[in-house]
């Protein structure tokens, strides 16, 4: 299991191979492109030119990494942990008796209580474990003597009205493999586009091939992307038995980070109810760096650059990026970066986002102006290389062929830097503690879990960070699997549920702002 050990330890600990460390020189060969052995990015699909292939066990469950569990108190009464080479999952272990109540469907009784500062790590941790508990359920699911099929990815493009936030376009050019699940939900696992998939041709004992499953059509057609070995080896009547694998990097990083929220003066974040906001009453039009900003941007942008720490700044509006494009709420975000960056020379800024192709393209929307050496583009270890857009690699960190961070000190000389949420818990991994940043940015909040939020705000802000959370109404995230979970407010978002309290819903403009959904 050394290959996968590898694997893992990369994920969750930043581990580092003997290889030249690449940035400002994209690995392309001369064709433009190079294959990477294997990526698993935040949207949850690999690179298929390459895949290993899976070592003895036909139903391997996802390896469990590690972090050590030292807890140091700190003056800003946030707590840290220190990732290292041991078990992280064995930290998490559903207990017994939540275990048990789950099987029988019981809700357990914190999740009957009203979210709360007293309840909120176990409430959290309940919901976290209910997500557990499903993916045990379905470990062991298995299809057999399955006809798969070859389809291209673009067959099934959706338009920019139905195509989910999480999303891309990136792979619709790439071949497929295609086969049939049973439509009703008690029969088979719920599948996620960030899971794994394993088929071994069927009757004979041989490794699987393992592949990356890319989206779920109709609820019945799965699409799984493949590395060369298989499509070597694949003929038209082959039937083979298949098995999936559940990806848990983001339940552990929400675990640790549930845990980590719980300083006193963190509550200023996550139950800001009893927090006052100096009001500014000169708001000047004459701030705003985008001739296309209207008043209400124009304000927006201007209390986002007066904001001294706690409580969140929320914005409500469209998706901060469509059709690859910025939306107003983009843009809002956009001019507010800049005007930071023109007027802070001490600032540090970290934008995050639930997606890679969100953060991508905001990294480029700032080339303009921020000059490449400030900014850093902050990668999940495996994404796949050839993913990333060319413009958007020299920002980036790379050994051989998996993304990594520079050193801690050339880290924290940016003045910029962009990743997706769970990912950003590598910028903490490597050194990067609470207030190092001036201001952060959660972008399309709405789409990710509280917990996955957190991951960011736990380990990265302390009572001196400016926070900003922008969400879209109506969206929430689609990676919640269990029912319960589901329906005791896993999907509820950090954005949401402030947007649901007070000060936010008494619609001060101090803590929050609305935005039409529509281009200016």
């Amino acid at each position: 299991m050394s290959w996968f050990l590898g694997i893992l330890k990369f994920i969750f600990g930043g581990g580092e191979e003997n290889e030249t460390s690449g940035r400002r020189n994209p690995p392309y060969s001369d064709n433009g492109r190079k294959s990477v052995n294997l990526g698993v990015s935040n949207s949850g699909v690999a690179d298929s030119s390459k895949f290993p292939r899976v070592p003895n066990s036909f139903t391997p469950t996802t390896s469990q990494s590690s972090i050590s569990h030292n807890r140091s108190s700190v003056d800003s009464g946030i707590s840290h942990y220190i990732v290292a080479d041991k078990d992280i999952a064995s930290i998490y272990v559903i207990p017994d008796s939540i275990k048990d109540m789950i099987k029988k469907d019981i809700v357990p009784e914190v999740l009957k209580k009203p979210l709360s500062p007293s309840t909120y790590r176990d409430y959290f941790a309940a919901l976290l474990y209910a997500e557990d508990f499903y993916v045990e359920k379905w470990c062991n699911f298995c299809l057999s003597n399955v006809n798969l099929e070859l389809h291209k990815a673009s067959i099934y493009k959706k338009s920019n009205k139905s195509k989910n936030l999480d999303e891309s376009d990136e792979h619709e050019d790439k071949m497929m493999v295609a086969f049939q699940i049973d439509l009703i939900p008690e029969k088979r696992p719920f599948l996620l586009s960030r899971d794994f998939v394993f088929v071994r041709p069927s009757g004979k004992n041989v490794e699987p091939f393992q592949g990356i499953l890319y989206r779920v059509v109709k609820s019945t057609l799965v699409l799984a992307e493949f590395g060369y070995d298989f499509y070597a080896q694949h003929a038209e009547n082959c039937k083979y038995d298949i098995s999936f694998s559940f990806n848990r990097v983001c339940l552990k990083r929400s675990h640790q980070a549930v845990t980590a929220a719980m300083g006193s003066l963190f509550q200023s974040f996550l139950f800001p109810d009893q927090i006052e906001r100096i009001n500014n009453t000169a708001l000047s039009s004459s701030f705003s760096s985008h001739l296309n900003l209207g008043r209400d941007q124009t304000m927006a942008t201007t209390l986002i650059t007066r904001l001294t720490g706690p409580p969140p700044f929320l914005i409500e509006g469209p998706v901060c990026v469509s059709a690859g494009r910025l939306s107003k709420t983009g843009l809002v975000i956009r001019d507010a970066v800049l005007k930071i960056y023109r007027t802070s020379p001490r600032c540090r800024i970290l934008i995050n986002a639930p997606t890679n192709s969100t953060c991508d393209l905001f990294l480029r929307s700032l080339t303009d102006v921020i000059p490449e050496s400030e900014m850093f583009r902050a990668n999940a270890a495996f994404r796949e290389l050839d993913g990333v857009p060319y413009d958007i690699l020299p920002s980036c960190e790379y050994k051989g062929e998996c993304f990594t961070c520079p050193s801690l000190t050339e880290l924290s000389n940016f003045k910029v830097i962009l990743s997706t949420f769970v990912s950003s818990f590598r910028i903490h991994s490597e050194g990067i503690q609470p207030g190092h940043f001036s201001h952060i940015f959660l972008l399309d909040a709405s789409s990710a879990t509280e917990p996955e939020t957190m991951v960011t705000l736990a380990f990265l802000a302390d009572e001196k960070t400016s926070v900003v959370v922008t969400g879209a109404l109506g969206n929430s995230s689609g990676w919640v699997r269990s029912d319960i979970a589901r329906r005791y407010g896993l999907k509820k978002s950090y954005f949401q549920r402030l947007l649901e309290s007070k000060p936010y819903n008494n619609l001060d403009g101090m803590f929050v702002m609305h935005l039409a959904d529509d281009y200016p």
